[in-house]
């Protein structure tokens, strides 16, 4: 039989769990055209320069039809990719990107690089990420926050899965949903993020297609998703 003083803890570290409830949503940048453009159309990305900033708000308005219209959302944004891609485009991305998470009530965190995306992410209350998505180009070792926004194919910004281990596991609450819809985590860094913070972390086996966000609908996957 459970005392009363213990069943009244008990009841109160599970209001507190349930306050302390986020939902982290990590949104990296995208390619610039002018590199793009070289590429034979087939092998072309993001003509449309927020593919990833749609998706995330389909998964913001998903998390809210299941968790409750007032569910916390941590919104972290790689900014430099927004502010190079709107000077191509002579538009002002970083500033729609603000409005955007305005109009959804999501706290929006900028990060300029993977160390800040670590710091973002620690910087989170103990038990607290109940989902965590993750929504830009990847391949099976890391995600590419920046990918041919600098340099043609190249990244210059990422989270890689040997830097896994400098999050803080604890952040995570012990049944967390984590996913990334970015091309091929689930090859590699799923395996690594389950070693790293003990909680699986979906991924794509085979290539991400975000074209589908043009009709509301969240990122398919070529293959198929594992953990």
């Amino acid at each position: 039989m459970i005392r009363p003083l213990r069943l009244f803890a008990l009841i109160w570290l599970l209001i507190a769990n349930i306050g302390l409830a986020e939902h982290v949503v990590v949104t990296g940048g995208p390619a610039l055209r002018r590199w793009e453009n070289l590429r034979v159309k087939e092998d072309q990305h993001d003509r449309w320069w927020a593919n990833f900033v749609r998706a995330s708000t389909l998964r913001m308005e998903e998390i809210r039809t299941a968790y409750g219209a007032d569910a916390p959302v941590v919104w972290i944004v790689y900014r430099p990719g927004y502010e190079t891609r709107g000077r191509e485009d002579g538009k002002p991305y970083a500033t729609w990107i603000t409005q955007v998470a305005a109009k959804y009530r999501a706290n929006l965190i900028w990060v300029r690089n993977g160390g800040e995306l670590i710091q973002a992410i620690n910087s989170r209350p103990r038990g607290s990420v109940q989902t965590f998505d993750y929504f830009g180009h990847s391949n099976r070792y890391c995600f590419m926050l920046d990918y041919g926004n600098e340099i043609m194919a190249v990244s210059m910004a990422w989270l890689h899965e040997r830097d896994l281990g400098r999050i803080k596991s604890s952040v995570f609450g012990r049944n967390a949903y984590c996913k990334s819809w970015g091309c091929h985590t689930g090859e590699s860094m799923s395996a690594a993020w389950k070693r790293a913070i003990g909680i699986p972390l979906e991924g794509a086996n085979g290539a991400t297609n975000y074209q589908t966000v043009s009709f509301g609908k969240l990122p398919s996957v070529s293959g198929s998703w594992v953990r």
